[in-house]
C-alpha cells in the first residue's frame, strides 16, 4: 500500500505513476473519500471529547441545579427543570451522533480501502517509460568462453541443436503424456535423470545463497491466508493467477449436508502461492524489528502454483510455462533508505549473475519499462537465459534461439512492508525510538524446471546426450553425462 500522506501531498506523482504503469485507479475519488473520512473522524472526536467532558461535569452540575430547583418557583422553576432535562439528554444525543459518524465511516471505508489497495507504487524516475515488455531495454549480456552471440548454434557448436522437448523424450527425462493425464494441461512428470537434475539445481542454488552469500534458509508455507496475499501486493491485481482453496464454501456444503463433525469451525479460505516471496515476506508481518537486525536476508525453496490465466496458446508444450514448479527465492528486508535499497537491488542481481556464470549459461539483463513493472515494483530487472530451442524458425523450420525470462529482480521500497505493517525501530534501546516502515526486495535464484531448458539445450552433445554442468555434478552423485 502506498503512503497516504505522500499521496495527499503529491497526488500528481501517483496520477502519473498509475498512467505510466497502465493501471486505472481514480486518484481524485480516493482523495475525496479520504477527506470525507478525516472530516468525519474529526467531528466524531469532537463529540467524544464533549461526551467525556459531560461525563465529568454532569453529576455535579445536576446536583447544583437540583438544589436550586427546591427553592425556585414559577418561571424560574420551569427554566431550571428544562435545563436539567437538557443536560440529562445530552449524553444520549452525543452517543447517537457518534454512532451516526461510525455508520458513515463504515460506509466509506470499503471503497476507500479498495482504491488504496489498487494504487500502484510509482516507478522510479530512471525507469524507461513504455507500455509493454516490447519496450524493455537490454543493459548487459554475458556468455561463457566459446559462445558468440553473433553466431547461431550450428556455427558455435558445429551441429544442429535439439530442443528440450526432443532431448527430454530421447533421454527419458520428462513424461508429459502421463503428467497431462494426471493433472491436465501444462503438467508433467520429471523422471530419472530429469528429476535428479531438477533437485540438483535447487540444492545448488540454495547452498549458493546460504554458503556463499550468507542468506538464512527458511521453510515457509505455500498455503496462506488472504491477508498474506494482500500484504505482499499479489492481491487484488493478481487474484486471477492464484489457486483458491475455498474453505468457506466447503464448510457451508458440509453444514447443509450434515457432514461436518459437530463443533467444526467455519473454514478460512486459503491460497496456493506462486512464489516463496509471499511466505518469506509474511514471516514478520505485523512486527516491529530492531534496526540492528537489518538487513534480513532470507532464502527458501518452495513449490509454486500459477494458473497462467490469460496464457491460452502460449508455450503450451514443454517446461517453460507450467502450473506447478519449484523455486529458490531470495528476499531482503532492509532500512528505509532509497540508496540502501538500490545497492541491495544491484547485489541481488549480481548473486544471480554469479550463479548463471558458474553454470556457464549465456544470459542478458533487461531493464523493464514502466508498463511491465506490475503494481508493486518501483523498478524491476529481468534476467533472461539463452534457449536454443526457442525463437522464430529458420528456413528449414528449426528454432533460431531466443532469450527467455528465468529471473525477475524487484525493488519495492516500503510498498509491501506498509501493507504488511512491518516496521523497525531506529536506534535507541528496545521499546524506544521512532518506528519506520521497512523496505523490501526480491529476486529469483533458480526456478525449475524452467532453468532446465537452457541447461539441457546448451549442454547437449551432437549424439543427443547431455553433459552435466560441472557445478551440478556433486549434487548428482558425480554423474558427468546423461545418455
Amino acid at each position: 500500500m502506498i503512503d497516504l500522506k505522500d499521496l495527499r501531498e503529491r497526488p500528481e506523482r501517483y496520477r502519473t505513476g498509475s498512467a505510466r504503469k497502465g493501471v486505472k485507479v481514480d486518484i481524485d475519488r480516493l482523495l475525496g473519500l479520504d477527506e470525507q473520512k478525516r472530516a468525519l473522524q474529526q467531528r466524531q472526536e469532537t463529540a467524544r471529547a464533549e461526551q467525556n467532558r459531560l461525563a465529568k461535569e454532569t453529576g455535579p452540575k445536576i446536583g447544583q441545579l437540583m438544589g436550586a430547583l427546591k427553592k425556585a418557583e414559577g418561571a424560574g422553576k420551569a427554566a431550571l427543570e428544562a435545563e436539567i432535562e437538557q443536560i440529562k439528554s445530552a449524553p444520549a444525543r452525543l452517543k447517537a451522533e457518534i454512532q451516526a459518524f461510525e455508520a458513515e465511516l463504515a460506509a466509506i471505508e470499503p471503497e476507500l480501502t479498495a482504491l488504496l489497495l489498487r494504487v500502484p507504487l510509482p516507478p522510479d524516475d530512471d525507469v524507461p517509460v513504455g507500455t509493454s515488455s516490447a519496450d524493455n531495454v537490454e543493459i548487459k549480456r554475458w556468455a561463457p568462453t566459446g559462445w558468440d552471440f553473433g553466431k547461431n548454434f550450428v556455427e558455435n557448436r558445429g551441429f544442429v541443436p535439439r530442443g528440450h522437448l526432443e532431448l527430454a523424450e530421447k533421454l527419458g527425462l520428462v513424461d508429459f503424456a502421463r503428467g497431462v493425464r494426471l493433472a491436465g494441461s501444462r503438467s508433467y512428470i520429471l523422471t530419472g535423470d530429469g528429476m535428479k537434475m531438477h533437485q540438483a539445481v535447487l540444492r545448488y542454488a540454495l547452498d549458493f545463497m546460504v554458503q556463499r552469500n550468507g542468506f538464512t534458509p527458511m521453510s515457509v508455507p505455500v498455503l496462506v491466508r488472504e491477508e498474506a496475499m494482500v500484504g505482499t501486493g499479489f492481491f487484488p491485481a493478481g487474484r486471477a493467477q492464484t489457486y483458491l482453496i475455498d474453505e468457506t464454501r466447503r464448510w457451508q456444503i458440509e453444514q447443509d449436508e450434515d457432514e461436518a463433525p459437530e463443533g467444526t469451525a467455519r473454514g478460512q479460505d486459503l491460497y496456493l502461492t506462486g512464489t516463496g516471496e509471499v511466505g518469506l515476506m509474511g514471516v514478520h508481518m505485523g512486527e516491529i524489528l530492531d534496526e540492528a537486525e537489518l538487513p534480513k536476508k532470507y532464502v527458501t525453496v518452495s513449490t509454486c502454483f500459477r494458473r497462467e490465466a490469460g496464457a491460452a496458446g502460449k508455450d503450451t508444450a514443454g517446461l517453460y510455462r507450467v502450473h506447478q514448479f519449484d523455486k529458490v527465492e531470495q528476499v531482503v528486508i532492509c532500512k528505509a533508505d532509497e540508496q540502501v535499497s538500490r545497492r541491495w537491488h544491484r547485489e541481488m542481481i549480481e548473486y544471480v549473475e554469479a550463479l548463471l556464470q558458474s553454470l556457464g549459461l549465456p544470459y542478458r539483463l533487461l531493464q523493464c519499462c514502466t508498463g511491465d513493472l506490475g503494481v508493486k515494483n518501483a523498478d524491476m530487472v529481468d534476467i533472461e537465459c539463452w534457449m536454443p530451442g526457442r525463437g522464430a524458425p529458420d528456413a528449414a523450420g528449426r528454432p533460431t534461439g531466443a532469450f527467455s525470462e528465468t529471473h525477475s529482480a524487484s525493488r519495492l521500497y516500503d510498498y509491501q512492508c506498509r501493507r504488511l505493517n512491518m516496521r523497525y525501530r531506529a536506534g535507541g534501546e528496545a521499546g524506544k525510538g521512532v518506528t519506520t516502515v521497512c523496505h523490501s526486495l526480491n529476486n529469483t535464484v533458480a526456478a525449475s524446471p524452467r532453468i532446465l531448458i537452457p541447461i539441457l539445450e546448451m549442454y547437449q552433445n551432437e549424439d543427443g546426450s547431455v553433459t552435466v554442468p560441472p557445478a551440478l555434478r556433486a549434487y548428482m552423485g558425480g554423474q558427468e553425462r546423461i545418455g
